[in-house]
């Protein structure tokens, strides 16, 4: 399927943003597709702004969220014999003329998933924008693998009936993550295209993001897509799979791995997760069974093995077992182990193991939060180093 073959709907789910819907709804006729408005609950009589515009409109009855907009959009796509909808905020955000530049990263691949990168180079961008995206962008890296500039943006272009075969726990501004996430588990390949991006003066812009709600949302639903991605069972598929699987035999072969582990590349904050895991995992009381479990875990999330299991050796006995079992002792008893006798050694091992490991997931991530700033911060000087020498050694050529 060709990008001429490709039917698009343009959409644009809206909830009280009758100020701005007018202006972005003609900007979106001129890219010459079809529109279609969602209201989510609005109570401003926004669609009344657009009532003599050629564009469809579609209410839902009360406010459901943006996921629920997007979701009722794709059914509409389908019953009209749309392939994709393209979704553009409402609040003026986007430019809808760089819908061609979505339309024109699908080439000859379909299904895929196109995410509109926003430009975010300005001063008027806000902090918050910043900080969240790459938030975003590092769990999605954990969930998927893929390393991807703008997993919050709300200009895409969506397979509807890919989207419409999968289950989705959201409906309002975490469904565009977890959309992302599922559809990618799918099978469904995700490109992304640099796109503008316009951010009104603070006192004109029109936002209903709640800072504490969805972000507790956001982290819910991070929480439990991480907790998938552990799980050893497949996801189901709808597209096949063109690059061929991991070879598993590597495991078995341990100079093969070293070799292709050494040639892993890693930012400085996922190396930094790695030695997080590393240690965690190093401190939990998994006798014979650490390395195992550590290049299991970080195979799931797409972290650094060597890393990991390098930050690891730094719980080998006896200092952090101790430790452990030390802290567990003061959780359960309100004071530490002083007395070192067969009772307490022997005869009561699995007292002693039992707050190892309940002193572990006190002492585990604790410890790990410290190697991973250590790590993020050697990391960042040591190839701030390079660079600046890489950048010296140009200059005197």
């Amino acid at each position: 399927m060709t990008e001429t073959t490709i039917r698009t709907l343009l959409v644009i789910p809206v909830y009280n943003h009758g100020a701005t819907l007018k202006d972005t709804v003609n900007r979106a006729l001129a890219t010459g597709l079809e529109v279609l408005v969602v209201d989510d609950g609005s109570t401003d009589q926004g669609l009344a702004a657009v009532k003599d515009l050629p564009c469809r409109t579609q209410r839902l009855e009360p406010n459901q969220g943006k996921g629920a907009a997007i979701m009722a959009a794709a059914e509409t796509a389908v019953e009209l014999g749309y392939d994709a909808i393209l979704t553009v905020d409402a609040d003026g955000q986007h430019d809808p003329a760089a819908a061609v530049t979505l339309l024109e990263a699908v080439q000859e691949e379909w299904p895929v998933l196109v995410l509109g990168n926003r430009i975010m180079e300005k001063d008027s961008v806000p902090r918050s924008s910043l900080f969240g995206r790459s938030f975003s962008n590092f769990w999605v890296r954990l969930e998927t693998g893929l390393s991807l500039p703008d997993t919050q943006t709300g200009m895409r272009l969506y397979p509807v009936r890919e989207l419409r075969n999968l289950s989705f726990g959201t409906s309002r501004y975490d469904f565009e993550i977890e959309s992302l996430v599922r559809l990618s588990w799918a099978g469904v390949p995700i490109r992304s295209v640099s796109v503008p991006v316009h951010y009104p003066d603070e006192d004109k812009r029109i936002s209903h993001f709640d800072r504490f709600r969805d972000n507790v949302r956001l982290t819910l639903l991070h929480t439990r897509l991480v907790s998938r991605a552990l799980v050893p069972l497949p996801h189901r598929r709808l597209v096949k799979k063109k690059e061929p699987d991991q070879d598993l035999s590597l495991f078995l072969h341990p100079v093969r791995l070293f070799r292709q582990l050494l040639k892993e590349h890693a930012t400085p904050t996922q190396l930094a997760a790695a030695a997080w895991v590393g240690i965690f995992l190093g401190a939990v009381p998994l006798i014979g069974m650490h390395t195992v479990a550590i290049i299991y875990v970080c195979h799931r999330l797409y972290l650094n093995k060597m890393a990991a299991v390098a930050a690891s050796q730094l719980c080998m006995p006896p200092v952090v077992p101790i430790i452990c079992i030390q802290t567990g002792y003061y959780l359960r008893h309100g004071a530490f182990l002083f007395e070192l006798s067969r009772e307490t050694l022997v005869d009561q091992i699995w007292e002693r193991l039992w707050e190892y490991l309940l002193g572990s997931l006190v002492v585990g991530p604790l410890l790990g939060l410290v190697a991973a700033a250590v790590v993020y911060a050697a990391v960042r000087y040591y190839r701030g180093q390079k660079n600046s020498r890489r950048i010296g050694h140009a200059s005197a050529d």
